[in-house]
Order: structure tokens, then C-alpha cells, then sequence
């Protein structure tokens, strides 16, 4: 059981952080943003989840491309 709650930890704290950075967005709590994912993922049986994978996939690369540079020496 120990290594249910270590897993269930570990993606809380290092997860994609795609529902706070939706909410942060649009102004509003992640828990709304979370609870709207869960409820789409049982609505469509999956659909929800795809979506959250796509979109954790789009900031990924988003982040790994628009990095913010202080100079041009930075470079």
C-alpha cells in the first residue's frame, strides 16, 4: 500500500501541471479545472484524458521552445 501512496505522490507533486496552468489562464481554481477533466474523461470513456495528455504534451513543447532569455548572451 505504501507504494500506492508513494506513486499517488510523486504525480501530484511532479505531474504535468496542466490543470493549474488552464486555471491560471482562465482566472479560475484548479479544482474546478480538475473536476471538469474527471468528469469529461467518464462522460466520453477517455476522451478527457487524451485531451489532458495532448495538452500536457502542447506545453511541454511549448515551454521547451518559447524559453525566456534575459540577453543575448544567453544564447
Amino acid at each position: 500500500m505504501s507504494l500506492f501512496y508513494n506513486t499517488l505522490y510523486y504525480f501530484q507533486k511532479r505531474g504535468f501541471e496542466v490543470c493549474r496552468r488552464i486555471a491560471e489562464r482562465l482566472g479560475i481554481r484548479a479544482r474546478v479545472v480538475r473536476t471538469t477533466f474527471i468528469y469529461l474523461t467518464f462522460a466520453t470513456l477517455g476522451f478527457g484524458f487524451a485531451l489532458y495528455l495532448f495538452i500536457a504534451f502542447w506545453l511541454k513543447i511549448k515551454d521547451l521552445v518559447y524559453t525566456k532569455r534575459t540577453s543575448v548572451f544567453d544564447l
